[in-house]
């Protein structure tokens, strides 16, 4: 029996990792949210709480505002304080398809309560994007419905082309566009002044998590929800060239006010994809975001809180993120992180332009992006890493000709906290050299399997699979030599994470031949395979064992009675020296000795009674 070790890690529940190196405040919000926990007798007080200073801004963008006429949008009629609620949205949607013979405006699915989703799709002609043969951008839209800068600068962006904006014509002439205005459309219902801590508007932010408490953001991989699920059919009908996941950041605070980001090319599943992005994409994106008076940077997130020096990470996403996902099947996604210090005004106005970008980088360079689609879809490499791990030498170049544009800070020792707290200053200040750590070394790679078996019984999760869209068919031959993979070492969480009790083992392996009638066939050889392999082997992080969905794999359902069990002990006793001698040994060890249960178990463990599929991983691997 070959033995395979795995190391019993996660990936932690935010878009950066690792969380202990990059994230020591943790433990202190932990703790101050247990004693607001237990201090439910002391009301609530309703404070705003103070921001950072900003640094002034004005820019191109700004002439984009509509400030009167029929058309301004609720957000600009608003001057940017509010956004336009769940049925609001609705109809000014429904207006703009009436407005425009080339909008239209169907729903894709239901939140858990009932609430519709919308797209938006606007073609040339009024034509179907999924047959016109012209590239596709989805824009999705508060997917954390507190971050809906998305939604309102598609309205605008909408509202121009309807009233004839000349080069938006010109775009959609080559381009097909669909937009989801919100996609948690039950957490966008949750909104108040309450909402969002450290970000500047709207005054009516919308709830981060959906009508069951789950993180959209963290399901990409399991569609646990109705929403997400929509995602998927949505992705999988209209085939977009390019997907835009809108949201707002937090964290440090910095010069940017729109930074996005992809899975680079050092540790990308769809590497052509990644070198498309990064040689047409971003040098559109950032122009335009530069002419228009705004500053694009880079997805980052800060290795140390409470000392921004010390250096950013350059994080990898793993699949249960948009842009993980997005990297295994081959679908180009940019996750797009608007600068939450940055107020709504500038951040809607940053996000229409950003869009308006992605369309004339489609219109110029799509079929570059096709090819490079085409290519990394037919890729069938025989090792896949399914999880990364920061590099432990930081990369000092990336910033050492064009610094880092920062934000100034002191420290100072804070009563409330009893320690060093960090006060952004509001003065920009750029660090040149500034330590760049990557998500480029390789945590856990395994063989890419030709085929997985998975029991036909298992139909929740031939279900997702299907919903992701990977090809599951019948399989050609009804017995085979597979290999077995059996949790030795198995810990379960001590807390749930989006709805599961999540799970990681050690797992030895062994090949059997094993009838597969009762089993159905997803072969890697497909384009989603790479997908497959990330959900199906179960060493990866985002795998479903990981997620819990075979965790009756670690239970026993028949047991043994002393008054049969012991007269076969003394049986298997006489006609096996062996394992007598094996007994014995065991007898030496106090505890076990000791112990009634575990000596009747050793027996139990050894007849053939015991339980055979007992931590066997349902689903078969063929090499």
């Amino acid at each position: 029996m070959e033995t395979t070790s795995m190391a019993l890690t996660q990936i932690p529940d935010i878009n950066r990792t690792p969380l202990t190196r990059r994230h020591p405040w943790l433990g202190v919000f932990s703790a101050l949210l247990l004693a607001a926990a237990t201090t439910s007798t002391m009301a609530a007080t309703e404070l705003s709480a103070p921001l950072p200073k900003l640094l002034p801004w004005h820019g191109a963008s700004e002439k984009l505002i509509q400030k009167s006429g029929d058309w301004v949008t609720p957000a600009e009629s608003s001057d940017f304080k509010t956004t336009p609620d769940y049925e609001n949205t609705r109809a000014f949607a429904s207006r703009l398809a009436e407005a425009s013979a080339n909008i239209q405006v169907e729903d894709i699915g239901s939140a858990t309560s009932g609430r519709k989703i919308q797209l938006i799709t606007v073609s040339d002609g009024g034509s179907d994007p999924r047959t016109n043969d012209k590239p596709t951008l989805l824009v999705q839209a508060g997917i954390h419905s507190g971050e809906i800068d998305g939604k309102d600068a598609s309205f605008m962006l909408l509202r121009d082309y309807i009233r004839g904006d000349e080069k938006l014509d010109a775009l959609v002439h080559q381009v097909n566009l669909l937009v989801i205005p919100i996609l948690n459309v039950d957490g966008h219902e949750r909104s108040g002044p309450y909402n969002r801590m450290n970000q500047r508007g709207p005054e009516n932010a919308g709830w981060r998590t959906n009508g069951n408490n789950l993180n959209l953001n963290r399901d990409y991989t399991k569609l646990d929800t109705p929403e997400l699920r929509a995602v998927m059919d949505v992705i999988n009908d209209y085939q977009p060239a390019l997907y835009l996941d809108v949201h707002v950041t937090d964290g440090e605070d910095y010069q940017y006010d729109i930074t996005y980001g992809y899975n680079g090319a050092f540790a990308s599943d769809s590497p052509a994809v990644a070198q498309w992005l990064e040689t047409h994409f971003q040098g559109d994106v950032d122009s335009a975001l530069s002419e228009a008076g705004h500053i694009p940077g880079p997805l980052i997130f800060g290795v140390n809180s409470s000392e921004f020096s010390d250096g950013i990470s350059h994080w990898t996403a793993s699949p249960r993120f948009s842009n993980g996902l997005g990297d295994l099947r081959h679908t180009p996604t940019v996750l797009v992180e608007n600068h939450s210090l940055k107020p709504y005004r500038q951040r809607v106005l940053g996000t229409y332009v950003l869009i308006e970008a992605a369309l004339e980088s489609l219109a110029e360079h799509g079929s570059a992006l096709k090819s490079a689609i085409d290519s990394d879809q037919k890729r069938r490499p025989q090792t896949q890493v399914l999880a990364w791990r920061a590099n432990e030498k930081p990369d000092l170049t990336v910033y050492a000709d064009k610094p880092f544009k920062g934000i100034a800070y002191r420290k100072s020792q804070n009563p409330i906290s009893g320690q060093e707290q960090v006060v952004w200053l509001g003065k920009a200040k750029d660090y040149v050299g500034l330590p760049v750590f990557r998500d480029e070394v390789k945590a856990v790679e395994v063989p890419v399997p030709d085929t997985f078996y998975i029991p036909r019984h298992e139909q929740l999760v031939i279900s997702r699979l299907k919903a992701h869209g990977i090809e599951v068919s019948e399989p050609e031959q009804k017995s085979g030599t597979v290999t077995e993979f059996t949790a030795e070492a198995h810990e379960f969480a001590n807390a749930p994470f989006e709805g599961h009790f999540r799970v990681q083992a050690e797992f030895s392996q062994q090949q059997i031949d094993k009838p597969l009638g009762n089993y159905v066939k997803v072969s890697t050889d497909q384009p989603l395979g790479k997908l497959a392999t990330a959900l199906l082997d179960p060493r990866g992080p985002d795998s479903l064992f990981q997620w819990g969905f075979f965790n009756q794999m670690f239970q026993r359902t028949e047991y043994a009675e002393p008054y049969a069990l012991i007269p076969l002990a003394e049986k298997m006793l006489a006609q096996d020296p062996k394992l007598k001698k094996e007994f014995e040994q065991k007898l030496k060890d106090k505890a076990f000795e000791e112990n009634p249960s575990a000596r009747l178990a050793f027996f139990y463990q050894r007849s053939s009674y015991y339980d055979q599929e007992y931590l066997k991983y349902p689903v078969l691997l063929q090499y």
